[in-house]
């Protein structure tokens, strides 16, 4: 792509009411929009990075053996009230009346839904287990929501719903989803924890949560660096200085961002909406829940939080909007001209580009590479092609190096 046809230019200055860091430097490059208070378009930019990461958790939830639907984001009050859940969800649903004076809600969580759409097409023990899930809108009426990406009143959610025949056969799969997020994460560049914390609103048990240990995080953490004891502040015994549970070790307390949240639902839903199935003896049994959430929105916020510099973002590859950053530096029609032919040479080798083609001096451009974070930068100069030479520079290190041009596919592939 070229940039001087890129809808979404990169700005001085991030919009006043923009508090933390991962809504300013997205707002300032061009990737996101504020609309109101945690509600954000997605612009080109932005919606790459998203795409990508929403592809990484469609592979990995794939490898656990679930399948992707896509459910209603308007719901009825009849299918909430089975679960009495109605009037509990009023400060976060947004609740509204549609045409014959029907009460409606939109999404903030799908469990009803899931559960409906269950045991409407489940009913033998052979046709379980089964897990299901979506990436969708979520809409929830937040009270707080200042954070960027991180806390928003409209947002994306992978939520996935997992349904047994037994509790050994759930927490086997429980188990394998624990891994499949730690892989995702790790892929989109996050060094994830995984966290034990109260239920929430969803269930009176446990739950697991997966933290990124960032300064400016809402949660706090007390964990042992020598063993897996991390729990969230809210449920936690030991203070800071105390010995660890299971290993004696120190109890350290970090700031943290939730990723992803799973937790077991038992027959919390299937039994109050009688989602059965019928075992081996022909007796009715409600089916056992698991519930899996991550925002892939959130993903995204958090990346930025945790991986920029004082000059902008710095994209984990497997996100990044584009692999390359090409910039031509000067008005000289020979730079033009070799960057032109480069950029079609690197599109035909099936690299992502984004080609700095602008009419702009190099400290503005050199600038705005630093601040959309692209992994790889290369420049094309006068400078450089006195030497027939690009200079690769990797957006993470400080040192540049010099290639000759014919030389370039071969090296940028290794």
């Amino acid at each position: 792509m070229r940039q001087s046809k890129l809808f979404g230019k990169t700005i001085k200055e991030a919009a006043k009411d923009e508090i933390s860091l991962n809504a300013r430097l997205l707002n300032r490059g061009g990737f996101v929009e504020k609309l109101m208070s945690g509600v954000y378009s997605y612009l080109p930019l932005g919606l790459r990075v998203l795409d990508k990461i929403k592809n990484i958790v469609r592979e990995e939830m794939n490898a656990t053996g679930a399948m992707e639907v896509l459910m209603p984001t308007l719901q009825p009050k009849e299918l909430w009230d089975e679960t009495g859940r109605w009037e509990g969800m009023k400060d976060v649903m947004f609740q509204f009346k549609g045409r014959g004076d029907s009460d409606i809600g939109l999404g903030c969580t799908h469990e009803e839904v899931i559960t409906d759409l269950v045991r409407k097409r489940i009913f033998s023990y052979k046709e379980l287990p089964v897990s299901l899930y979506q990436i969708q809108d979520k809409f929830r009426n937040e009270p707080r929501a200042k954070s960027g990406l991180l806390r928003g009143r409209e947002f994306w959610m992978k939520d996935m719903y997992s349904f047994h025949t037994t509790e050994s056969d759930f927490e086997k799969y429980y188990d394998e989803v624990k891994l499949s997020y730690l892989q995702l994460f790790k892929r989109c560049g996050l060094d994830a924890k995984i966290v034990e914390a109260s239920g929430g609103i969803f269930t009176e048990k446990f739950s697991h949560e997966f933290q990124v240990f960032c300064e400016t995080g809402e949660d706090t953490i007390h964990y042992c660096r020598e063993c897996d004891f991390a729990q969230n502040i809210e449920i936690c015994e030991e203070n800071v200085g105390d010995k660890c549970p299971k290993c004696g070790g120190e109890v350290f307390e970090s700031k943290g961002i939730e990723v992803g949240n799973i937790f077991p639902l038992e027959t919390k839903y299937s039994g109050a909406m009688n989602a059965c199935f019928t075992d081996k003896n022909g007796e009715r049994k409600p089916m056992i829940m698991g519930c899996y959430g991550l925002g892939p929105s959130r993903i995204m916020g958090t990346i930025v939080e945790v991986s920029h510099d004082d000059k902008g973002i710095i994209w984990p590859k497997e996100v990044a909007p584009f692999a390359v950053h090409l910039v031509a530096l000067g008005n000289d029609e020979k730079v033009f001209s070799s960057a032109d032919q480069l950029y079609d040479k690197l599109v035909s080798a099936g690299m992502e580009v984004l080609y700095d083609d602008r009419e702009e001096s190099a400290g503005i451009k050199l600038g705005d590479s630093d601040l959309l974070g692209i992994p790889m930068r290369i420049v094309i100069s006068n400078r450089t092609l006195e030497k027939n030479s690009a200079e690769i520079k990797m957006r993470a290190e400080e040192n540049a190096e010099l290639v000759e041009l014919d030389k370039l596919l071969e090296t940028i592939k290794e």
